[in-house]
């Protein structure tokens, strides 16, 4: 063989070579951009885009009081029943007459749930209210009482009740009891016949 066709053989070679090297690179690329291509989760947010924040279920306040062991507001969820309301609260003390509530009624919102004691007088409660009680088991809701029924409690007139209704709008509301004692009229006598017939 002589020299020229030696070259010739060594150039076929390399030329082979290069072919080869340049499509394993090609091929590793197309593999690259494969793997590198973003995946989509169903249900997940868009590739760039801002993952969504769970959302809170909606829920209501009611007031519970009378016979049970923790009285007072609770936040529960929208299209509960009483039941899960009064166990909320601690659920019903023994003197309790829970045969004078409907467990299975649904809430809404700013509703009143007073569990009565064995043996209480029926009376109607506030407005709103849920349940039977005796006059003294029914306390009047500083926040949504009327003029009229302060009225109805001791100690309370005409003038004082409106004293109290002013109080409660310039102060955005009763967040206890004890807050009476700020209105004009209201002593330290008269709060002591008042505080167990009230809730805030």
């Amino acid at each position: 063989m002589d020299e020229i066709a030696k070259w010739r053989m060594v150039a076929g070679f390399v030329a082979l070579a290069l072919l080869a090297l340049v499509a394993v690179r090609g091929l590793g690329s197309d593999a690259g951009e494969r793997t590198a291509a973003p995946v989509r989760i169903a249900g997940g947010p868009k590739p760039g885009g801002r993952a969504r924040p769970p959302t809170r279920s909606a829920g209501i306040y009611v007031h519970v009081a009378g016979a049970v062991r923790r009285p007072g507001l609770l936040r529960i969820p929208k299209g509960a029943r009483i039941a899960l309301a009064v166990h909320r609260a601690g659920g019903p003390t023994p003197e309790a007459e829970m045969a004078a509530v409907n467990l299975a009624q649904r809430l809404s919102d700013g509703q009143q749930v007073i569990v009565p004691r064995a043996g209480a007088g029926p009376v109607a409660g506030a407005p709103g209210s849920t349940g039977v009680a005796g006059a003294e088991d029914v306390p009047v809701s500083l926040a949504s009482a009327t003029s009229e029924q302060l009225e109805e409690l001791d100690g309370i007139g005409p003038a004082l009740a409106e004293r109290i209704l002013e109080f409660r709008d310039e102060s955005g509301g009763f967040r206890s009891v004890g807050q009476l004692q700020e209105v004009e009229g209201i002593g330290e006598k008269r709060y002591a016949a008042l505080k167990e017939a009230v809730v805030p």
